[in-house]
């Protein structure tokens, strides 16, 4: 039996479960690919930091460069972009089969480790990178790669799901909730990455980039987080039947096009988005992932499952390398990206939705007809309206909350919408604007 060198950049949660495994299950492995994995290194910054597993001291390096160059598969799991992307080139070079977890790197340069990986004729794998131990980056790669998928929808962020949870099934504001989040470890000490829906936007270009098979960038997406949520939109959308949840959003859409009919691009967006409860997406709770998956063929699917830990992380890199080290015993190249369909990327401008708009206003005869109005004006209509009084003990001072539920139009629509309620000497404040999906 052969023997393949692995090496592994980075030691921290997934890291050193990719190690434990990989000695542990060594003769397993073994089995499964038909040559025998050894761990040659590990590379970290510090060698005596302290670490959940217990590995032995000799396998560790600060000298990634010289552990890279003499490897067959080389395991990423160092995240950030430097010295992450030069190591993934260099390797590259030296033709090793490279298994990533790095969804920011992946999302802002892929392209360009794409186009290396094809030269080189090397694999470049990532199912660690979207949605933790879930299996979907194979599923859409290699499953429907013969269905043509229109509509991809993922809670893809275990962090901003579990504190939109809390604050739906306790009632907590979300300063709370974020609070209980960080001390069950969900949340990081600095959740900026999270709550503000960057690490959605990252996965969200990954999954755009296999579904319609074209190359979209971090900068291809549109995000918007969850610290503008409050409970108060959160008990509305509960009243109405709703749950609110951070989607990723990839979508295929007609475009303009002078040359005429057929022409598609595709919108990936990020934002907090409202959903019935009957919908399979508002079952998933705490910090778990799911990815809703709308394809011509097969219909409706979904994958559902953990989307971070150390342990489930693993399992997921590890079947990446357990993929690769078959190739490698049966010989070939390594597997390329489908990306023949160069769809467009289109502004979120382009898409096609409904709103939930909270409006706090004067309690006055004639303002539900004035907004009424410029929604007409706007080309936007009116598909539920609840109306909640706030008296006051000054004569002519009462308000009232509203919370508009619009039908689909353009998104350029109801943003000027929103814009000239603002305008509107009956509005004292637009309190909440967000998406429906799912009605």
């Amino acid at each position: 039996m052969s023997t393949l060198k692995v090496a592994l950049l980075g030691c921290g949660n997934v890291g050193s479960q990719v190690a434990r495994i990989l000695l542990e299950d060594a003769e397993a492995l073994a089995a499964r690919t038909g040559a025998r994995l050894e761990l040659t290194g590990i590379a970290v910054r510090t060698i005596d930091a302290p670490r959940d597993v217990d590995l032995p001291r000799e396998l560790f390096t600060t000298d990634a460069d010289s552990l890279v160059e003499d490897a067959d598969i080389v395991i990423e799991l160092m995240g950030g972009i430097e010295p992450a992307r030069s190591l993934i080139l260099r390797s590259i070079d030296h033709g090793a089969t490279v298994v990533s977890g790095n969804k920011a790197l992946l999302a802002l340069d892929g392209p360009t480790l794409y186009e290396k990986a094809d030269a080189a004729q090397v694999q470049l794998s990532y199912e660690a990178a979207v949605a933790g131990a879930i299996p979907i980056l194979r599923p859409i790669r290699d499953s429907l790669s013969g269905d043509r998928i229109t509509r991809v929808l993922g809670i893809v962020n275990g962090t901003t799901n579990f504190i939109l949870d809390q604050m739906d099934t306790t009632g907590a504001q979300f300063d709370d909730a974020l609070k209980e989040a960080q001390r069950l470890g969900y949340a990081e000490a600095d959740p900026t990455a999270d709550v503000e829906g960057h690490d959605a936007a990252a996965k969200g270009a990954i999954l755009a980039s296999l579904s319609f098979h074209t190359r979209f960038a971090l900068e291809d997406v549109y995000c918007e987080g969850i610290t503008k949520v409050t409970a108060a939109d959160i008990a509305a959308a509960k009243d109405a039947g709703f749950v609110i949840k951070l989607l990723a959003i990839a979508e295929l859409l007609p475009r303009d096009n002078s040359d005429g009919a057929g022409a598609e691009g595709v919108s990936v967006r990020v934002h907090p988005t409202l959903l019935p409860r009957d919908h399979p997406l508002a079952a998933v709770h705490g910090a778990f992932n799911a990815v809703f998956i709308e394809a011509e063929n097969a219909g409706e699917l979904m994958f559902y499952g953990q989307g971070a830990g150390g342990t489930p992380t693993a399992s997921a890199v590890l079947g990446d390398v357990v993929s690769a080290a078959r190739r490698m015993v049966l010989g070939g190249p390594g597997r390329t990206e489908t990306t023949t369909g160069h769809v467009p990327a289109m502004g979120i401008d382009a898409v096609r939705t409904s709103y939930s708009i909270g409006l706090d206003v004067a309690d006055q005869p004639g303002v539900l007809a004035r907004i009424a109005q410029l929604f007409a004006e706007q080309g936007v209509s009116i598909e539920t309206l609840r109306q909640s009084i706030h008296p006051s003990d000054t004569p002519g001072q009462a308000t009232a909350e509203l919370r508009i539920v619009t039908h689909r139009a353009t998104e350029a629509a109801l943003a000027a919408t929103v814009e000239q309620i603002q305008d509107l000497a009956v509005i004292n404040s637009v309190t909440s604007v967000l998406r429906v999906e799912g009605a």
